[in-house]
């Protein structure tokens, strides 16, 4: 089965002590594309660094909704620079979170505009985070509002992105008609270790909606481990750490939902991925 990773924190703490063994691991579990987005400046410039020592990895920069009031001026100057990288494939991770609210929700609506203006000038993607609190959807909707007002699914995005997404809904999470709008605007959307936890069951239903070129499988290394990931120490992270090589549990997940074969599955994640996340050629 071919597989991808569309979003992986490769520069976390999490794997400091064993990186070369993690990336060799996804190797042999059949990876060929992984995007390493950042969360902050400092992250951001780890993740261009990752990219040039492993020419298989792609690089995504941004500033995470739960670091929105926190990030300065000089930190936005950095990501700004850092886009112009032919490395970075995708602006992000941005976002709304409105479930564990480390930044206020205006902050995070600045923020988020910042990074979709930046994705639109430069025609590179955003990957966009987004969760409310269990039972609510506040943030769904306002993401879905956001994305209306800079043009997502008109001419505007169109002349900016061509035929490729605008964004991508990173780690889905929500009810199905969000899904439905989101399609609609011409995002693609990938599912990770989320699909596996109660409250979650949309995600079955979103799976089989989704056009083959604009679904993504994805890990959010360290966090999200699916089931079947063993415990484990590992300096700077405590409990299950997951990997990319364990996203081979949610594309056997993902063609079990779209009724089609890991072969079939694998092929049309590679595809997408390469019109989603478009590589410059050096000049």
């Amino acid at each position: 089965m071919r597989l991808i990773d569309s979003h992986a924190h490769l520069q976390s703490d999490a794997f400091a002590a064993d990186l070369p063994d993690v990336l060799a691991a996804a190797r042999d579990a059949g990876l060929e594309r992984l995007l390493v987005p950042g969360w902050d400046a400092g992250s951001s410039a780890a993740a261009v660094r990752l990219t040039a020592e492993h020419d298989w990895l792609d690089a995504a920069v941004g500033i995470h909704p739960h670091d929105a009031s926190s990030a300065t001026d000089d930190d936005w100057a950095a990501i700004e620079r850092l886009a112009a990288d032919r490395r970075v494939v995708a602006i992000g991770e941005t976002g709304l979170d409105f479930d564990r609210m480390h930044s206020p929700p205006d902050a995070q609506r600045a923020n988020l505009r910042r990074h979709l203006r930046l994705a639109c000038e430069i025609g590179k993607p955003a990957i966009l985070h987004c969760r409310s609190a269990a039972g609510a959807r506040d943030a769904q909707d306002a993401l879905i509002a956001e994305l209306r007002a800079v043009g997502c699914g008109g001419p505007a995005a169109q002349a900016a992105f061509g035929d490729g997404p605008p964004a991508v809904l990173h780690s889905f999470s929500g009810p199905v008609d969000y899904a439905a709008a989101a399609l609609q605007m011409g995002l693609a959307i990938a599912f990770g270790g989320l699909v596996f936890r109660r409250g979650e069951e949309a995600s079955a239903e979103v799976a089989r909606l989704i056009p083959v070129d604009r679904l993504l499988i994805e890990t959010d290394s360290p966090y999200l481990a699916p089931p079947g990931v063993p415990r484990g120490l590992s300096p700077g992270f405590s409990g299950r750490r997951n990997s990319p090589k364990w996203v081979r549990i949610t594309g056997e997940w993902l063609a079990e939902q779209r009724r089609e074969s890991p072969d079939s599955i694998g092929e049309g994640l590679v595809a997408a991925y390469d019109a989603t996340f478009r590589r410059q050629t050096p000049s």
